[in-house]
């Protein structure tokens, strides 16, 4: 069992925390950040997570869609003295996207075209895997930059985190497929693919709502045809980056039936992808009680304080079973106990004392 998780990040750029929701993700990769910021480097942490945790955390009211620099006075008076820079950013899935048809219009006319179709706009908030897509996009343009030494990202819980892993192929197929080719053929949408009957539909609808669907489609569809080559090569890179060797995930969970079922299903499918799998981080791990019951505690006091004794020492039994349990599942892998806390992390004292114990201090 390690004591650090310092030598799984050793040589990595990019740290991806992904498990089960509930599990202290959010955290983990906060405090991940925290101590690599602590020990000189330039670390990013990006989440994803619209409940603004992470924000809470590090002692701030709000987040944005670009990098933010963390005071390091902030830090000080926890007893955490960043010597690197700690920034932070929760991820704009929208703005995001925008951001990447602005990289690959072929001019502003384009771009605006773009923009302004009701199309874009509806599938740029709504498409699924767009959230996870852009996650790693962002990544890859934060890599890219050249900026960082460690960019951390915080995910979805671990069902949705297989839309993460599975975004660049699915864009790919998306814009390689035979149905986004038919749109862009010269006859058009008002030719004969969609055939007679479909046209009428789409006729009777602009009449009733005042919306031309069907020019709405084919603008759309023009507008992407000069940039289907460029969103390839990107969702190419993004799948690239998320197999390179100095990337790697970290399964963080908890030692309970449901969770270590989660965690033990991702891992799987990471091995399928051929993802790198760095290891384990198993929090909120209870401990059996250090002594027993003071012999001076007698009557109804003494019952109490041993009844709650016996049930820390349950828990912890089940948890030492659960997380063997969890090891030998995924083939012994490096792996960090955290032990429960006595309170949930909300704030800078909170995170500083989580990373305490994910840096063995």
């Amino acid at each position: 069992m390690l004591t650090s998780v310092e030598p799984l990040l050793a040589g990595r750029r990019i740290v991806i925390c992904a498990g089960p929701g509930g599990v202290g993700k959010t955290t983990t990769a906060a405090a991940v950040a925290m101590g690599m910021a602590e020990r000189g480097l330039r670390v990013a942490v990006v989440t994803i997570d619209p409940a603004r945790r992470l924000a809470n955390a590090l002692g701030l009211d709000a987040l944005g869609n670009e990098p933010k620099l963390i005071d390091p006075r902030r830090f000080s008076a926890h007893g955490v003295e960043i010597r690197g820079e700690l920034w932070a950013m929760m991820l704009d899935a929208k703005r995001t996207f925008d951001q990447l048809i602005e990289h690959l219009a072929p001019d502003e006319h384009t771009r605006d075209e773009v923009f302004g179709n009701r199309i874009y706009q509806q599938l740029s908030s709504a498409v699924a895997g767009s959230q996870e897509f852009t996650a790693i996009a962002k990544l890859y343009e934060l890599d890219q930059d050249g900026g960082y030494d460690l960019l951390v990202l915080d995910t979805p819980p671990s069902r949705n985190a297989l839309d993460f892993l599975d975004a660049p192929g699915r864009l790919t197929h998306f814009f390689q497929g035979r149905a986004i080719r038919m749109f862009l053929r010269p006859a058009g949408l008002g030719g004969r693919i969609l055939g007679r009957g479909t046209g009428l539909a789409f006729s009777v609808m602009q009449r009733v709502t005042g919306v031309d669907l069907l020019r709405d489609l084919s603008v759309f569809f023009r507008s992407l045809g000069g940039m289907i080559d460029g969103f390839t090569e990107r969702a190419r890179r993004v799948g690239a980056l998320l197999e390179d060797p100095a990337t790697t995930f970290l399964i963080v969970t908890a030692p309970r039936h449901d969770p270590a079922e989660e965690a033990m299903y991702f891992h799987r499918k990471l091995r399928a992808a051929g993802m790198p799998f760095g290891g384990l981080v198993i929090n909120r791990v209870h401990a059996a009680p250090d002594a027993a019951v003071p012999p001076q505690l007698g009557g109804a006091l003494g019952e109490r304080v041993a009844a709650t004794a016996r049930e820390l020492a349950a828990l912890a039994e089940r948890d030492a079973a659960n997380v063997a349990r969890l090891r030998r599942a995924l083939g012994d892998p490096p792996a960090l106990v955290v032990p429960e806390l006595e309170d949930d992390v909300h704030d800078v004292d909170g995170l500083a004392l989580v990373r305490g114990h994910l840096f063995g201090e």
